[in-house]
Parts: structure tokens; sequence; C-alpha cells
């Protein structure tokens, strides 16, 4: 349940976690379809860090009958979303990100917003909720997040290796000021955070894969003031009740 004092920690910390907010079955379900799931593989593109290593992501912004679509619907992440956003959401885009084991790369220290930013989203009043599909543990590069750090407002962003980073130095400043969080979680786990929350994630170096569905929302207010950009400007989002939801996910 969704308390007053755990959308304060939201906005103090700038994120929160929701321990099993998919059950087992659920996520074993949306795990064995994502592996089985060649046309998600074959949409994925590649982008290397720093050290040239190789990390992966598809990333859709249209709704469809899909499971994935399901997740973006359900009325346990969307309306949590909306309480702590203060705002009717939609959804901006959803993706997944797939760090395989020994190849998947790192991500750089970045914020969301530092991206949106640039796509016409005027407020950074967005987020984002993070559904472990597989285990994250510090040894597959589970995401790294600076407690807090959302309140330091929209760090500029400069090309570091094939992605797009936060300023080093601000990052530098930041670490000093701000506590370094592993979210460490297990499948089902969902950890929502602020759009201008910095955040990271180590190569994975383990055996084994961490798989993890993004789902991100914009506020309705923040409608974008480019038309027809990279991701969609504001419609209405279905919302769905959590049975149906799980009906889809365990029936895959």
């Amino acid at each position: 349940m969704l308390t007053e004092s755990l959308i304060a920690d939201f906005h103090r910390d700038g994120y929160l976690f929701a321990r099993g907010l998919f059950s087992e079955a659920e996520m074993q379900s949306l795990h064995r379809i994502a592996k089985a799931d060649q046309q998600l593989v074959a949409e994925a593109y590649t982008r290397l860090d720093a050290n040239g290593a190789e990390t992966k992501l598809a990333v859709r912004n249209e709704l469809v009958d899909s499971p994935y679509s399901a997740v973006v619907r359900s009325e346990r992440v969307a309306r949590t979303m909306e309480r702590l956003l203060d705002d009717e959401v939609y959804h901006y885009h959803h993706k997944m990100m797939l760090k395989e084991p020994r190849v998947g790369g790192a991500w750089e220290w970045h914020q969301d917003y530092g991206y949106w930013y640039n796509n016409g989203c005027i407020y950074p009043d967005m987020g984002s909720c993070l559904i472990a599909v597989d285990r994250a543990s510090k040894a597959n590069g589970c995401l790294q997040v600076l407690r807090g750090s959302h309140s330091i407002g929209r760090v500029e962003h400069v090309a570091i290796g094939d992605q797009t980073g936060a300023d080093p130095a601000r990052v530098e400043a930041a670490k000093l000021r701000h506590e370094l969080v592993y979210c460490e979680m297990e499948p089902g786990d969902a950890l929502f955070f602020h759009a201008n929350l910095l955040h990271r994630s180590d190569a994975n170096t383990s055996e084994h894969p961490r798989w993890s569905l993004i789902c991100c929302y914009n506020t309705k207010h923040n409608d974008p003031i480019i038309e027809n950009g990279r991701h969609p400007n504001y419609s209405p989002l279905e919302i769905w009740d959590d049975e149906r939801v799980s009906r889809i996910l365990t029936s895959g």
C-alpha cells in the first residue's frame, strides 16, 4: 500500500522500492515469454560504454497486445506513478534492458531527463518503473543510484563512449554529497525513480543475465512542446486492473 510516508520518501530520495510488486508466477511467465521473444532480441540495439563493452536495449513507443504493454497499463504501476508525480500520467515509452552474462556493458552516470529535456519536455515531472525480470545483484551489474540526487536539477550531458552521460565533474561532486545505493532486486521487485535521479550500472561480469523491463511515464501537464518527437505526445492511458494484468501475464 502506498502511504503518504512512502510518497514523502520518494520525494526525499528520488526513488522508491516496491518489493514483490509482481508475483513469482507472473514473473516466471514474463521471464519465459521475454527470453523466447525473437522479435524483441531483433529490435534491440547496442550502445558501447566507455570501455567499449556492449549493452543492449529494445525500446517501444507503442502499446500493443503484449505482456509488456499489460505491465505498463497495470494499475499497480501506473496508479503508483500518478500518486508519486501528483498528476495523470501517460505512456512515454517502455524498454527491455538486455545485459547478458560477461558481455553486458556498463551504463554511464546519467539522468533520464538529461535526454528527455531535449525531446521537448519542459518540466522534469516524469518517472520510470524498473521491474527486475532476472535477479539483479552487484555481480551482474544492478542499477546504482545517488540517493537524493534528483534535487540537484538537470545536469548537462556529454558523449561518453557510445553513450550520453552526465557531466563527469558534476557527477563527482554529486558522489561526494549523495549516498551511493546498489539496487539489488529479486524478480518481480520494482523500483520507481524520478527522471532527474542520477543512476548507472556496472558491466555484467557474472555468469547470470540481468534483464529488466522499464516503464517510462510523462505527466499530462508536461506534454512535449515538440510534436511527433522521439517519444509520444500526451494521450490518455487506459489503465487495467491487476486481475486482468495477472491473467495476461500468467496465460503466456
